[in-house]
């Protein structure tokens, strides 16, 4: 009788696989994401959510399974592009945003993406002052690379379910 316990092992992550878990996805700063205290995430694989250094470590977990996992510099999301730090004039703000906001280094701002569809966030750098020159002191510096880019990350995972 004992080989009847032996029912089919636990469903494992594949690719397409709709999962339920916890995660926390970490930098040299800490966490950026944690869902452990808080309800768990669902996800499908390869719709982007995660990016795919994460997903791929994903693969072959079983239900149920906790892994953590150190993701070297710049593979999970990417290195870090100088091009995607940007002055924003406030004109702009004013128009995509709330025309009173005040802005102070670290804020994280989303913005539309110009199909209105999805959003996309900037860390806030340096904000221009009157008599910076240049024209920045209507403008806001921001940075639009993820926070953990070109960064070190640890991705703990407990994988609560797979469909």
């Amino acid at each position: 009788m004992a080989s009847h316990s032996m029912a089919s092992s636990p469903p494992r992550v594949q690719p397409g696989s709709f999962l339920t878990l916890h995660y926390r996805l970490a930098g040299p700063g800490g966490d950026i994401i944690n869902t452990f205290q808080d309800k768990p995430a669902t996800l499908t694989l390869g719709t982007g959510e995660l990016s795919p250094a994460v997903e791929q470590r994903l693969l072959g977990l079983e239900e149920g399974a906790r892994a953590t996992f150190q993701i070297p510099a710049g593979e999970a999301f990417g290195e870090r592009n100088a091009e995607m730090v940007q002055w924003v004039a406030r004109k702009l703000l004013r128009e995509l945003g709330d025309p009173d906001e005040e802005y102070h280094v670290g804020d994280v701002v989303q913005f539309p993406t110009p199909d209105g569809m999805g959003s996309y966030a900037g860390a806030v750098q340096q904000v221009g002052r009157d008599g910076d020159g240049d024209g920045v002191a209507d403008a806001v510096l921001f940075d639009f690379n993820h926070p953990l880019a070109g960064q070190p990350v640890t991705f703990e995972v407990h994988v609560i379910g797979v469909l």
